[in-house]
């Protein structure tokens, strides 16, 4: 990067959201850098004492115990309606409300069985998106012990809130990384983009491909890292829709404008698959993606070839 100053590439990495995120920001001033990762780090803890499903106190605990909460903070009440958004676009296979079935999952691995059919769809109606009401901020369950989890939507928004806290600090190319959930601020006038490899899921020491970013992000999603319980092999993403985890697909991977919408994403297209999924994607704005199916195959929509050094 060419600049009348010495650049300095400065790194932090903490572990966030049960995850372990690195932030690297590049600039004249090492002292500036680090505050700055220090405050992005900070905004990201925010988020998760509000959306966390662990955390005593947080809004998503206090909404799993009582079924009803009050006085929703506007960030929380931004990411449950940009959930119901992705549910409504995959015919309800992304939900937020999926926790009972992640928790029938676990319990049932965990004893070294599978759940039965009948004990699925007798849980199945609670994870019906369209049985949590917002209004106003008012949020509520419309059936006794149902849950929620913001797992596959609310790391990102913590990503791009940690990207705007950098830009906030007056640094201009960073990127911010958490868990496969990326995004990155880069200072164009520079025309040096972030280079961002694509992992093979059948071989962890590969890359399929490597994508550039200038101020967008990419996200992944697999079931090859995570699972739920036990020692059984079962993918920690569960289609609501169905009620089982998805199966056919590797890893999806998205890129979009922010990282709150990558991240929804790339669950979703891991859940509806190559035909069902890649649809989806061809009918949005500015976001293309890479799926690989469980048979070897690479699937890349029409425009992905852009972002691809």
């Amino acid at each position: 990067m060419e600049s009348g100053d010495k650049q300095y590439v400065v790194d932090g990495v903490q572990s966030i959201m049960d995850t372990s995120v690195r932030v690297t920001v590049v600039h004249s001033n090492v002292d500036v850098a680090k505050e700055a990762i220090g405050a992005a780090f900070c905004e990201m803890r925010r988020v998760e004492g509000l959306m966390s499903v662990f955390k005593e106190g947080s809004e998503i605990f206090l909404l799993n115990k009582s079924g009803c909460i009050e006085n929703v903070s506007d960030e929380t009440l931004y990411v449950i309606r940009k959930a119901e958004e992705y549910s409504i676009l995959s015919g309800g296979a992304f939900a937020v409300t999926v926790l009972p079935l992640l928790n029938l999952w676990k319990k049932r691995l965990d004893a070294g069985t599978f759940p039965t059919k009948e004990e699925i769809e007798e849980v199945l109606p609670l994870a019906d998106y369209r049985n949590v009401r917002v209004e106003g901020k008012r949020v509520r369950f419309l059936k006794a012990n149902m849950g929620v989890t913001l797992g596959a939507i609310a790391k990102g928004y913590a990503v791009d809130r940690a990207v705007e806290v950098l830009r906030e600090r007056g640094v201009e190319h960073a990127l911010v990384n958490a868990g496969g959930d990326i995004k990155a601020l880069a200072d164009k006038s520079k025309n040096v983009p972030w280079r961002i490899g694509v992992r093979d899921p059948r071989k962890k020491d590969k890359f399929l491909t490597v994508v550039k970013l200038e101020g967008r992000a990419v996200a992944t999603s697999g079931g090859y890292e995570r699972h739920i319980g036990g020692k059984m092999n079962v993918s920690h993403i569960i289609n609501a829709r169905t009620g089982y985890p998805s199966q056919g697909t590797l890893s999806a991977t998205v890129i979009a404008s922010n990282a709150v919408d990558a991240d929804a994403l790339s669950t979703t297209l891991f859940l509806l698959g190559a035909e069902e999924g890649m649809r989806l994607i061809e009918k949005l704005d500015g976001v293309e993606a890479l799926l690989v199916t469980e048979d070897g195959q690479t699937v890349r929509s029409s425009g992905f070839y852009y972002y691809e050094c």
